[in-house]
């Protein structure tokens, strides 16, 4: 792709879809550093990044061994089914199906879990083990983003550029406030997120089966319109069937 839409769109989508990762990341680390100490959570966070630079280092290079078309049918059949989860869960939320992921909320619980645990001698094991696996999990959701949104083209970089943004974003934005970023509309980001996640899916499973879109890679815009409408179109069903039902996509 030589055109500036599917770079933007790779880029915009690799930052939302991380920011959001980023954000659940940190929230379990700046609890465990402000119960347990920075060395346990910094420490914890520094080995997780470590065993995900190794993976990437270790089995992106495997990517260059697969033929094009079929890494994009693969990338974009795991990009649809991974758009629609994230699709799945935003709705749902949005009407109140399912409860609104709170941040602040799993600050205090994660914080109260760590302080159940200070009069264990493995006290600073277990937090720099849970700030380890907080990072690695949600590490990995982002590793698997990079590459899915980048490797099908060649834009693995932008990708990159993308998750590094809001890395540092989110970094400099918590470290400055020191606590959970609990305003960060997470719903509408994993609503915009799933579907673009969602168009790439549909984009590169029609390149990797021979397709010719219209418009070549403008048509992104046209198919995420198009499911953007549809998804739209169910949260108000699903709203005027469960009137009962309240929610929202600001969060």
């Amino acid at each position: 792709m030589h055109s500036l839409t599917p770079i933007l769109s790779t880029i915009t989508a690799a930052f939302l879809a991380s920011f959001v990762e980023v954000v659940e990341a940190f929230t379990i680390v700046l609890a465990v550093g402000v119960t347990r100490g920075w060395r346990p959570a910094l420490t914890g966070a520094a080995l997780a990044l470590a065993v995900l630079a190794a993976l990437v280092l270790a089995f992106g290079p495997l990517l260059a061994l697969v033929p094009i078309a079929t890494l994009q049918f693969v990338v974009g059949v795991l990009l649809i089914l991974f758009g629609m989860r994230w699709l799945r869960k935003a709705i749902l939320r949005s009407v109140g199906v399912i409860a609104l992921h709170d941040e602040g909320a799993a600050f205090s619980k994660e914080t109260a879990a760590l302080h159940q645990q200070a009069n264990d001698r493995r006290a600073d094991y277990l937090a720099g083990l849970a700030s380890f696996k907080a990072v690695l999990l949600e590490g990995v959701e982002v590793v698997f983003i990079i590459i899915a949104v980048g490797a099908a083209h060649g834009q693995t970089l932008y990708a990159s550029l993308g998750a590094l943004a809001a890395f540092v974003l989110v970094m400099l934005i918590g470290l400055a406030v020191h606590r959970p970023l609990a305003r960060v509309p997470e719903n509408a980001l994993k609503f915009v997120v799933g579907l673009m996640l969602t168009s790439f899916g549909i984009f590169w499973t029609g390149e990797g089966i021979g397709a010719d879109w219209p418009g070549a890679d403008l048509a992104l815009l046209a198919i995420f319109a198009t499911v953007a409408l549809a998804s739209l179109a169910m949260v108000r069903w699903l709203r005027s069937t469960y009137p009962t039902l309240t929610g929202g996509l600001a969060r």
